[in-house]
């Protein structure tokens, strides 16, 4: 039987990625009452480039004393873990290896809900390869609590989603890597999520470069404002960022936001969603400031806000 258009762009795709994906084994020691034991754990990963660069989920490697990493090929390396960021659950592992098949990249801003997408991994740790699942982009940008620094959320995907699959990619039909699997939520039905691969990119470039991730953080979380949300509420602005929470004595707490106001506006710029806030802050020099600009109960005012360095938050599922 002849293989479809369709069927034939879904095999040529997955043949595609299959070539840059990994298994990600590491051990741990943990002491328990009877003494130290070694605790193994399994995971997914992809070549970043031919020069032996691995990313894969810190929740992957997190706390490993070793991290082997084995190839389609059936090579296998003793990989070294160069840094990884928790908050957004990505790690960068290097191998003394090269001309190793790197993924191919694509955009996470130019996807579009509704397309297709393929969860590819090494789900349950199962013998013969990576497995497949295919499925559609449900959602964009979608936010989950203690990670507004991810500036362009998260992927959310009904593709089916497994242990074993995190650090595994989630591809489009050209078989360009769009996210880096992260998440499942347990008590959901079709509810899988991945980091995008633009944010990715630029986590792995700045562990290369500096080793570590520092971002900027005011201590504030809350929602995107929408018309719907403006009239539930009765607000004077249909657009920006609704403060739900103001950390005591955090940057925004000493700089006189509260609870309830509506941030229009950052340095300048206009603030519509959480993103454009999240952008201002990352750009903030060390020791500088941000201007913001915010409605409270229907009165708009300025306040000036400096950001200071992120305290660690640790993901809250992993896959």
């Amino acid at each position: 039987m002849a293989i479809s258009g369709f069927e034939g762009q879904v095999t040529g795709a997955v043949e595609k990625v299959s070539e840059s994906i990994v298994s990600v084994a590491s051990t741990r020691l943990e002491r328990r009452f009877f003494g130290v034991v070694p605790l193994e754990g399994q995971g997914s990963g992809m070549v970043l480039d031919r020069r032996g660069l691995i990313v894969t989920n810190n929740h992957v490697i997190d706390g490993a004393n070793q991290v082997h990493v084995s190839l389609k090929d059936g090579r296998t390396f003793t990989g070294e873990v160069v840094g990884s960021d928790e908050a957004t659950d990505v790690a960068v592992i290097r191998l003394d290896a090269t001309d190793l098949p790197a993924a191919e990249l694509g955009d996470s801003e130019a996807v579009r809900v509704g397309q297709f997408v393929l969860a590819i991994g090494n789900a349950l740790a199962l013998p013969g390869g990576p497995t497949v699942s295919m499925g559609v982009l449900s959602a964009k940008g979608r936010p989950l609590p203690g990670t507004d620094f991810i500036f362009e959320g998260l992927l959310q995907t009904d593709a089916a989603v497994n242990p074993g699959n995190s650090g595994g990619p989630l591809a489009d039909l050209d078989g360009r890597i769009i996210g880096v699997t992260t998440m499942m939520i347990p008590y959901a039905q079709g509810m899988g999520f991945a980091i995008p691969i633009n944010t990715v990119k630029k986590i792995a470039d700045e562990i290369l470069e500096n080793g570590r991730v520092s971002r900027r953080w005011i201590g504030i979380s809350g929602i995107d404002v929408t018309p719907q949300l403006a009239r539930r509420y009765r607000l004077s602005t249909e657009a920006g960022f609704l403060v739900a929470e103001v950390v005591p004595r955090s940057p925004a707490d000493f700089g006189g936001v509260r609870n309830g106001d509506v941030i229009v506006g950052a340095d300048g710029s206009e603030v519509k969603h959480t993103k454009d806030l999240l952008v201002a802050i990352s750009r903030a020099k060390q020791g500088g400031t941000i201007r913001l600009d915010v409605n409270r109960l229907g009165r708009r005012g300025t306040l000036e806000v400096s950001p200071t360095v992120s305290p660690p938050v640790r993901p809250l599922y992993g896959s």
